[in-house]
Parts: structure tokens; sequence; C-alpha cells
């Protein structure tokens, strides 16, 4: 058989130019990093549900910010004062945990790039000159420049056929005026097809599939870190706001208990207290006196340490707006409108993390389907074309098929030894067995943390309203007693006394305000419903 190949020229010219082009540094570092980026995001992007979340504040520190990212600057604001949502969307955008799990994100999506590269028709060239002088047998001095290239493409089907197919081009030039110069081209290609073991479909996707299925993984969890990390955000800011109305509380109580000392110890001076009562009130004087200076420090290392959180250096000179404490305790408290059994129903449809659990036996099934495979007789039929040369020595664009070497056979392995095999296979048989049972302890766990979530909302809400009661009682409490002590009928302990615990339920009062608000963030959380928005704040 005769055929002209022309194509070869083709291909040698493209070679040609693609080694110049590489050569010049046509594809820079910058271009890969943009190439893989692009790539990374289309996936992220089309496997990215509306039920996830919005798509914000996912992309990494180096790649321009999708179009709905809140641009923020990683410094603190001129005026010093921070606000809850500025502050969560200070977290979003620079927190170093969270910019490690949209790195994480980044990854995963990334290996999934090289294994379906894998399946993907795969090229390769490679060039090599050389220049040689010396003398030939008959003495006569001479120079030669010669080189060979070869452009070849390897894929796998998706049946498991491995093709694979390469052309060489080689050139022989003397320049001493030896009229000898040659230049040839050969082809080759080979055909790998399992008819056994090692085919179909599923069984040789298995590898692509898992790792399409790991990007979603990571996406559900990332958005899903992305709930928790928000209410902790706002837990922790909270928390810091708490501890800055305890020094409010402690400056406050230590301004009463030094005016109640100072009146004592006028009486005491004039004859109308026993000097014993004003030392019992000089010694709480000095324990309000360090239980607000330990609040203050106390405070300060709070606020240092949510500094780290929002990426910024802990001498910044920074506060937290006291009015997000003040907007609570004029909302008051509200419950969400759920029952026990609908808050449950709504975490087992919602949870991210239960949707992972419950896909994973997918493919604990799919592994056991593939190692059952494994046991099974190996039969690939191989074909395959060596050594197509071009015709004569100098026209490297015509084939000549009928003087090449054409092979057909098959390749067997019989079922012999398939200890490992077998192994495995029991193998993936227990791991369905306990990714099962992983699936319902998590079930379980998703159960538990929403009856949890639901009684701590429930029970932050009665302390709530105990609390409130009990501030009303001890402001009572301190003003009868101040009275009743000037009339004589009480004693400076009983002073001293109603105004501890009224500190205590001014402190308690505000605990139990920010544990109603961070139970309810942990309730919506815990049953799948909150959301985070572009700002880096919630929605339900």
């Amino acid at each position: 058989m005769f055929c002209k190949f022309r194509l070869i020229t083709l291909f040698t010219v493209a070679l040609y130019a693609a080694v110049i082009f590489g050569m010049a540094g046509a594809c820079s570092p910058e271009h890969y990093k943009d190439q893989a980026d692009e790539e990374v995001y289309k996936i992220i992007d089309s496997k990215w549900r509306d039920s996830f979340g919005q798509k914000t504040n996912y992309t990494i520190s180096d790649v321009p910010p999708s179009p709905n990212d809140i641009r923020i600057e990683k410094a603190a604001p001129s005026s010093g004062h921070i606000g809850l949502a500025k502050a969560v969307a200070m977290a979003t955008a620079h927190n170093r945990d969270y910019q490690k799990q949209k790195e994480e994100l980044y990854l995963m999506a990334l290996d999934l790039t090289a294994v379906r590269h894998e399946y993907a028709r795969r090229w390769f060239g490679t060039i090599d000159a050389g220049y040689t002088r010396g003398v030939d047998t008959g003495g006569n001095d001479y120079e030669k420049i010669s080189y060979d290239t070869d452009l070849s493409f390897s894929q796998l089907l998706a049946d498991g056929a491995q093709i694979s197919a390469s052309i060489g081009l080689d050139w022989v030039r003397f320049l001493t005026g030896d009229p000898r110069t040659s230049l040839a081209s050969v082809l080759s290609a080979t055909v790998t097809q399992p008819l056994l073991r090692g085919s179909g479909r599923k069984i040789v996707r298995e590898r692509l599939t898992q790792a399409e299925r790991n990007a979603l993984y990571q996406i559900r969890s990332f958005n899903r870190y992305r709930r928790t990390f928000v209410v902790s955000i706002v837990t922790d800011y909270y928390g810091v706001l708490q501890q800055r109305d305890r020094v409010t509380n402690a400056e406050n109580n230590y301004k009463r208990v030094a005016e109640s000392k100072e009146r004592l110890e006028a009486e005491a001076d004039a004859g109308r207290k026993p000097r014993f009562e004003v030392d019992q009130a000089e010694q709480k004087v000095l324990a309000a006196r360090d239980n607000y200076v330990r609040a203050q420090q106390e405070y300060k290392h709070k606020l240092d340490k949510f500094k780290i959180r929002l990426s910024l250096p802990t001498d910044d000179e920074v506060e937290l707006d006291q009015n997000e404490l003040k907007a609570l305790e004029k909302l008051g408290i509200s419950q969400p409108d759920y029952t026990l059994h609908t808050a449950i129903e709504t975490g087992l449809l919602r949870r991210l993390d239960l949707a992972n659990r419950m896909d994973e036996i997918d493919d604990a099934v799919r592994r056991v389907m593939v190692a059952a495979d494994g046991l099974g007789a190996q039969l690939d039929l191989t074909g395959g074309i060596t050594g197509v040369p071009s015709k004569g020595k100098t026209d490297y664009g015509k084939l000549q098929f009928h003087r090449g070497t054409y092979s057909l056979g098959f390749e067997a392995d019989l079922p012999l030894d398939r200890k490992a095999e077998r192994n495995a296979y029991r193998k993936t048989l227990i791991e369905l067995e306990q990714t099962q049972r992983e699936y319902d302890n998590k079930q379980d766990e998703v159960k538990l943390d929403v009856r949890h979530a639901y009684r701590q909302l429930a029970e932050a809400a009665e302390r709530y309203h105990i609390q409130k009661n009990s501030l009303d009682l001890a402001q009572k409490r301190v003003a009868s007693t101040a009275l009743l002590l000037d009339a004589g009928r009480a004693r400076t302990r009983d002073l001293l006394e109603s105004q501890d615990a009224l500190l205590r339920a001014q402190n308690n009062l505000t605990g139990a305000l920010v544990d109603h608000v961070v139970a309810k963030l942990n309730f919506f959380q815990d049953i799948g419903v909150l959301q985070v928005r572009p700002d880096g704040m919630w929605q339900q």
C-alpha cells in the first residue's frame, strides 16, 4: 500500500513554531498561572449550587475577586471604630484561616484539572540536534548537522482503549561539499483495547468520577465552613462587647462602693456609725477596684485576640461599636418559628456535611464494583503499526504504509493469583459497611446538634427573662437598702451585698442577651438555613 502523507509538513512546521515560541518565552509563568486560575474557577462555578449559598468570597488572594465580593482594605478604619458588619467583612476578606479554606477549595479543583487531563488527548513533542566534525574512513574531513524531531499523542478513551501515535523526522546534512543529504520521516501507532478486566465506562472513569465528586464535596465543605466562620466572628465580636460592658459595670460599681464608703466614713466621724462598718466598706472598695482592673485587662486581651482574627496588628488602636450591643438591648429577643420536629427535618434536608456523607456511600459502592472487576481475567486486544518510512531520502512528506510493520494480538492474564485483588475486594465491602454506619452516625449527630441548639435557644430566652427580672429586683434592692441604711434599719453589709447583686445582675443580663443571639445563629447554622451575604453578614 502506498500513500502520500502531506500532513507531516504541517506537523513539522507546528513543532518548529512551538519550539521557537517556547524558547522566546511566549508562555510565561504568569500565563500558566492565569490559565490554571481560569480552569479552576470554571470548575467551581459549574459545580456551585444556589442551595449552597451565595457565590461570594471564595477566590484566593492572588486572583481577582468575584463580581459579588465586597472589597475592603486590610487595615483599621481611620476612625478606629469597627461595626459588626465591618468586622465580618474584614474577617471574610483577610482572616488567615478563611484564606486557607479558600486555598483548599482551589487546590481540590486544581487536582481535578490534572485528572481530567489524564482522560484528554495529550500531545508530546521533542527535538534533538547536533553538530559533528571529523575524518571519514577515506581520510577526508567532514562536518555534519543532524536533528530528529518527534510529535506524538496518547489518549485514554472512555471504554478503556489506549491510543498512541507518533511521527518522527530525521534530517542529516553534510557541509563539506559532500552531496549526501537525507530527510526522512517515520510513523508509528498502537492501540490497546481491554475486553474483560479494566473495560467499561464506569470502571475506566472511576478515578475521574471520584475527583469530580471530591471537588463537589469541597465546595459543600467550604460553604459549611463559611457559615460556622461567620457565626464564630459574630460570637467573638459580641464577646468583646460583653467584656467591655463588664468593664463599664465594674467601673460604676467601684464608684458606687466608693461613694458609700465616703458616706459611712462621714457618719462614723460623726459617731453615728461604728468604725468596723467603715472598714467593711473599705475592703469592698478595694475588691471593686481589683475587679475593675481585672475586667479592663481581660477586655484588652479579648480585643487584641479579635484583632488577630481580623488580621490586624495588635498594636492598632481600634474600638468595637458599643451601639451594636445597645441595638440588641432595644430589639430584645425573638424566637424562630420552628417546632423541634420541623427543625430536625430541615437539618436533615439542608445540612451540607450530611449531604457529603450520604454521597460517600455511592463512592463506596463504586469502589466495590471496581474491586470486583479486578478479580476477573484480563484480556486486552492490541494492534499497532510501526516503522512506516517516508519515500526516499529527501521526500519526507510521502509515507509508504506498505513498508510498515503491522501487528495484531492479545494479552491475557488468567485469574490464577488474585490474593491481593481478593483482599482489596473484601476491604471495600467492609469500607462500604463502615461508610453506611458513618452516615447513620452523622444523621444522629445532626439530630443531636439540632435538638441541642433548639434547647439552648429556649434556655437562653428563658434566662434572659429571668435576668431581666433579676436586674429590676437588684436595682430596687439597692435603692431600698440605701434608704433603710439611712433610717438605721439596715446594716452596711446589706448595702454592700445589694450592690454586689446589682453588678452580677447587670453582667448576667448582658450575658443572657449575647447568649441568645449566639444561640439563634447556631440554631440557624445547625439546621442549614443560615446564608452568608457578599458583605459577610448573614440572612435566613
